[in-house]
Parts: structure tokens; C-alpha cells; sequence
């Protein structure tokens, strides 16, 4: 099995693609030469990290029967200064609100999708580090930093 997505141009700086029946649209801004109509494609490898885990962490929970009230995955991710211009660390923020006896299966599920389970997350690891941190009902539960040293809060 295997993904493929078709690119076309549309003239200018933009181009459309279409990812499983979707139509994503890049373009440039005006003063590079496009019209603004969509974003520029560096920011969707952020998009792609925080759509895999974040659909890991509600799957997951939503087989042990756990609902959330709301999570937003914030990802950001450090632009080199020299071309070409790479990413060169990401970082994930999660801001999850849930039940309070759910605290600790929120912070394992989150745990497993980083380590285990998040592919995006995985390819990206392998060329960069990608660090996270964890506030369940706006306390912080969770941080790695990029020195590596875990921060469990509690």
C-alpha cells in the first residue's frame, strides 16, 4: 500500500493538490509572486503532526470510553536561518480539557501516541527533535524539553 497525492499548477505561485479526494491549495504571498489563496507548504508537515497525534489521542481515549470537552495540538516548529530554509526542531503543545479522573489516562494516551503510535511524529524524529508538553484542565502535566529531561508535573 502506499499514498499518492497529484499536484497541479495554477498558474503564478499556486498549486492544488489532491489528497484523497480533497483539494489542498498552496500559494505564495503577494509579494513573492502569488495571490495569497492558500498557505505556503512548509506549515503542512506542522498540519500533518498535529492531525496524527491529535487523532491518536481522541481514538484511543475514545475506545477506552473516555470523552474529551475539548483539545486543541499546537505545533511549532524552529525555521533555520540559512537556505535551504528547514525546520529544525518542532514542538507539540497540547491543551486537553476532560474530566479530572481521566487526568492520568489522557497523559498515557498522549505518552503512547508520541512514542509509539504517531507516524508523522516518527518520520519527523528521525531528522530532528520533536518535543512536547501536556496541560490537562489548564494544568501542566507533562514537558520534554530539548535537552531531553522530562518534567511530570503533579
Amino acid at each position: 500500500m502506499k499514498h499518492e497525492i497529484s499536484t497541479q499548477w495554477m498558474g503564478k505561485m499556486q498549486f492544488n493538490a489532491l489528497v484523497n479526494g480533497h483539494t489542498v491549495v498552496m500559494d505564495a504571498p503577494e509579494r513573492a509572486g502569488g495571490e495569497d489563496a492558500g498557505s505556503i507548504p512548509k506549515p503542512f508537515i506542522l498540519v500533518a503532526l498535529s492531525g496524527c497525534t491529535g487523532m491518536d489521542v481522541v481514538s484511543i481515549l475514545r475506545k477506552q470510553g473516555i470523552e474529551l470537552k475539548d483539545m486543541q495540538v499546537t505545533v511549532s516548529g524552529e525555521i533555520s536561518k540559512t537556505v535551504p530554509i528547514v525546520y529544525t526542531s518542532i514542538h507539540v503543545q497540547y491543551d486537553i480539557l476532560g474530566e479530572p479522573a481521566d487526568e492520568q489516562a489522557v497523559l498515557d494516551t498522549v505518552t503512547l501516541s508520541q512514542d509509539k503510535v504517531c507516524g508523522v511524529k516518527h518520520m519527523l524524529s528521525q531528522i530532528m527533535p520533536v518535543t512536547w508538553e501536556l496541560s490537562y484542565n489548564h494544568k501542566k502535566l507533562f514537558s520534554k524539553s530539548l535537552t531531553n529531561q522530562l518534567v511530570e508535573h503533579g
